[in-house]
This record gives C-alpha cells, sequence and structure tokens, in this order.
C-alpha cells in the first residue's frame, strides 16, 4: 500500500498523481488521506455543530479532487480516501507506518508562503517510519532515468536498492552518483586523477555487487553533492537519497545533503528512511 497526504493545494494534487502512477507501477492500493484537526472528527453535537459539518464537508471535497485525479489517470489502481485526525504530520506518519511508501508534496497551503519546503513535508521526511517522496508542485514530465545519490553509508546503500528497484520497475537506466573531493581539509593536496578512478572503480563494484538489471550509469563528480546532485537530477523521473549519510552529523534525523535537496530539488526526490 502507498499512502499519499493532501490539503487541497495544486501540489497536494500533483502528489496524488504521483502517487497513483507508482502504485500502478508497483500493483498495489492507494490510500489518499487528508488530515483535519481531532475535535472535526468528533459527534458530540454542541454550539459549534455546523462549522464542524462544514469543515467536514470541505475535507471530503479535497479527497474527493484526489481520488477522482487518480482515478482518472491510472483506473486501474484500488484507490480509498481516509480523513485523519489530528496534526497532519503526526497522522500521515501513523497511517503510513506499515505502507510501502507515504508521498506528499513538497509545499502545502499552510505555512510560510516564501518556504521552499512546507513543514508537513519536513516533518514526514525526517520522522516517518517508512520511505517517503516529496513531490514539487509542478514536476517535469522527466527524461525516464532514476538517480541515486551515495556515499558509501548503510542509509546511501538502502538508497542504492531502492533505485535500482524503481529503475527496474519503471524499466528505464539508473544513474549512480557519488560527489567527490568536497570540501577538502585543510592542508590535503587535491585529488588526483588515480584517487578519483579509484573511487570510481568502487562505486562500480559496489553496483555490481547489488546485481542491477538494465542499464546502470556510474559517475564520480567533483563538487557539492547537494549541487552535484541537483545537476545530475535535473529533468529526471526520480531523485533518491538515504536520510543520513557520512557528515560529521551523523546522529542528526536527517543529513545535511537530504535536508538541502529538500529545498532545492528538481524532480521528485526519495528520501530513503532506515
Amino acid at each position: 500500500m502507498i499512502v499519499v497526504g493532501v490539503d487541497g493545494s495544486p501540489t497536494g494534487l500533483e502528489a496524488a498523481a504521483w502517487a497513483g502512477a507508482e502504485a500502478a507501477l508497483r500493483r498495489t492500493p492507494l490510500t489518499v488521506a487528508h488530515a483535519v484537526a481531532r475535535w472535526v472528527c468528533e459527534d458530540n453535537g454542541g454550539h459549534y455543530a455546523e462549522v464542524r459539518q462544514w469543515m467536514r464537508e470541505g475535507a471530503t471535497t479535497v479527497l474527493a479532487a484526489a481520488e477522482d485525479r487518480v482515478r482518472r489517470e491510472h483506473p486501474e489502481v484500488e484507490v480509498r480516501g481516509e480523513l485523519l485526525p489530528g496534526d497532519p504530520r503526526n497522522a500521515l506518519i501513523e497511517a503510513a507506518a506499515d505502507a510501502e511508501l507515504l508521498v506528499v508534496g513538497s509545499r502545502g497551503i499552510g505555512g510560510v508562503r516564501g518556504l521552499l519546503v512546507g513543514s508537513v513535508a519536513h516533518g514526514v521526511a525526517g520522522h516517518a517510519r517508512t520511505d517517503v517522496v516529496l513531490v514539487p508542485a509542478r514536476p517535469a514530465a522527466g527524461r525516464g532515468e532514476v538517480v541515486a545519490g551515495v556515499d558509501g553509508s548503510p542509509d546511501g546503500l538502502r538508497a542504492l536498492d531502492f533505485a535500482l528497484a524503481e529503475a527496474r520497475t519503471r524499466d528505464v537506466p539508473l544513474r549512480v552518483v557519488r560527489a567527490w573531493a568536497w570540501p577538502q581539509p585543510a592542508g590535503f593536496a587535491p585529488a588526483d586523477r588515480e584517487s578519483e578512478q579509484d573511487v570510481l572503480g568502487e562505486l562500480r563494484a559496489l553496483v555490481a555487487s547489488r546485481r542491477p538489471e538494465g542499464e546502470v550509469v556510474t559517475e564520480v563528480v567533483h563538487g557539492h553533492p547537494v549541487e552535484v546532485l541537483k545537476e545530475a537530477a535535473a529533468g529526471a523521473a526520480l531523485l533518491v537519497v538515504g536520510s543520513r549519510g557520512h557528515g560529521p552529523l551523523a546522529g542528526m534525523i536527517m543529513g545535511s545533503v537530504s535536508q538541502a535537496l529538500l529545498q532545492h530539488t528538481p524532480c521528485p526526490l526519495a528520501v530513503v528512511r532506515r
């Protein structure tokens, strides 16, 4: 099962459409979820009964719009709507506890308009117990390629396995990218060509050990990991990263690279959780 969170925003509808396509590829059911305040879901009458009813009708409309889009674009997918009580971050995380994937839009209707990533997207990407995909407001059609960012960490290996499975399911090429020689510690000479080739050889061996099917391209690129991955994923169908890597703050809920990509991803971004 895949769970997608919607909130009535255009980005939420794009997330639903992406989740519908993914559910069709995986041949799995899709739950379209919308969270509202707990008191809206209560049936205790009172002075706010009319307001409660009005908010429920609005929530039902949000769910219906997302369900209709999925059914229109992917009629083969089994889809159902679910109204969740409580904070949308916690509610979605709980609803997707046993799901294969949790999908949300990168921005919603709440929060600060200037932010590139919404609080719900950031919250579920950092705390969900399942893998998370963030869908931009206007995802490009894509060039039919999955891009994986790896760094040799355990989460990087999980990201590689996730990307291999996605490329196989979609029957598209996989591009595996590792940023190299950034930053350079003080006193160290710039990486030479031989060292770069060593890293590339290790990367190719790592990919080969996962027994990939189909076309796989491996790249070692000089530069900041965020900039390297943004450039590599421009126009891609999906970018896949681990939630944490080899950085100095590995104990954080999310690594600096995955956090930065939440803000600036050029395509749908999969954050692979532990």
